[in-house]
């Protein structure tokens, strides 16, 4: 077939950009041709909380990306459905993740809808933000009334697009494995890259920091008296897109200074490796979720994870067969990861990961995606 996959890529930096990258790569390994459109301007920067839309590293240089969506340009948005339509894909992708991207992506797909031989599929990386603005609901409603099918990764995503879209056909398939990010290599070799001390154990949060993460709920948690003097200590990676002193004051109020490691930063894909492959437990207290892109690079790299029972994550691992699920409760938290420490059989768990990831494989996303496309064209 000839793809056509609209939304971030190279330069931008992200999961969603990651995600689009990977997929192209799947699809061109099967004999497909794929072309990915992604921004000139993806977000104003008046609404972009970090410090660069961009990747400083080098971009992927087997895939066709071609710039040219401006996302607040209406005019823009009517010549590149124009571009794509003349071009006459067989399948059009396009991640949705932001109703603020509703009215660009919408306008460009009916455009491209024009030629009466393109199908389009969203694939749903969020369909009710986590973080409400004005007027998501309209934009949301645009979007998916110009979209074929859809393809939602977590059962509550697949009830959300429901409110919007009651007639197309839709799936549920999981989110694949980040496989992208490097390799497993040994833990000390990755806590030598790092710079960390090989006698502690380690926890790590990863990612952009926004409320809904819940890491106040893990600094808390850290803080129970049963982790002083435990020789563990927790790595926070990321850059912060909401107010870093709510999380610096819970760690000065709890005298976490010196068992903190915070890495303010957004991490790139090359150094990713190392803050996986050097942790013991990856702990995710989201408040909130859909799926999680965290949860997939932790199953790349085998690692045991912590995650709370909100969205899809509690489907994404098994509780007590790759980690555990437990409540947004700080003292819960607290107990699980003392429990990791102290009682669990660990290479027991390692070897339930390695055999539970297996379902969550780039081909199966890419096989339902085509089932998908095959029923849309027979109806």
């Amino acid at each position: 077939m000839k793809i056509a996959i609209i939304g971030t890529a190279y330069p931008y930096r992200g999961g969603i950009a990651t995600y689009n990258e990977r997929l192209a790569t799947e699809f061109q390994g099967q004999g497909h041709e794929v072309t990915i459109f992604t921004f000139t301007k993806q977000y104003p920067d008046f609404l972009f909380p970090g410090k660069t839309q961009y990747s400083d590293e080098e971009g992927p240089k087997d895939i066709k990306i071609v710039r040219c969506i401006n996302s607040i340009n209406p005019i823009n948005w009517i010549t590149v459905g124009n571009r794509i339509k003349k071009s006459k894909p067989d399948l059009v992708i396009i991640s949705f993740w932001l109703p603020l991207m509703g009215p660009c992506f919408g306008q460009i797909l009916r455009r491209i809808k024009k030629n009466s031989h393109s199908i389009v599929l969203s694939i749903l990386h969020n369909v009710i933000p986590h973080e409400a603005r004005f007027g998501d609901r309209l934009f949301t409603n645009y979007f998916a009334k110009a979209v074929d099918g859809f393809v939602a990764m977590s059962q509550n995503v697949l009830d959300d697009i429901n409110i919007f879209d009651s007639t197309h056909p839709k799936i549920l398939s999981p989110h694949p494995i980040y496989d992208n990010f490097g390799k497993v290599m040994p833990r000390e070799k990755a806590l030598r890259e790092l710079g960390l001390d090989t006698e502690y154990s380690y926890i790590l949060f990863f990612g952009l920091i926004r409320k809904y993460k819940g890491l106040d709920l893990l600094i808390k948690a850290f803080a129970h008296k049963q982790f002083r003097n435990s020789k563990i200590k927790l790595i926070i990676a990321g850059e912060y897109y909401s107010d870093k002193d709510e999380y610096t004051n819970l760690i000065k109020k709890y005298s976490l200074e010196n068992e903190v490691i915070q890495v303010e930063q957004f991490i790139p894909n090359s150094e990713v490796q190392y803050y996986f492959n050097a942790c013991d437990l990856v702990v995710q207290p989201y408040k909130t979720a859909t799926q999680s892109g965290v949860t997939q690079i932790a199953y790349h790299f085998n690692k045991p994870m912590i995650v709370t029972n909100v969205g899809g994550l509690e489907k994404m691992c098994p509780n007590e067969k790759v980690g555990y699920v437990v409540s947004t409760n700080p003292d819960d938290i607290a107990d699980s990861i003392f429990r990791f420490f102290n009682d669990t059989d660990k290479p027991k768990m390692i070897n339930n990961i390695i055999e539970e990831k297996r379902k969550y494989s780039w081909k199966i996303l890419t096989q339902n995606m085509q089932l998908l496309y095959e029923k849309i064209l027979e109806n």
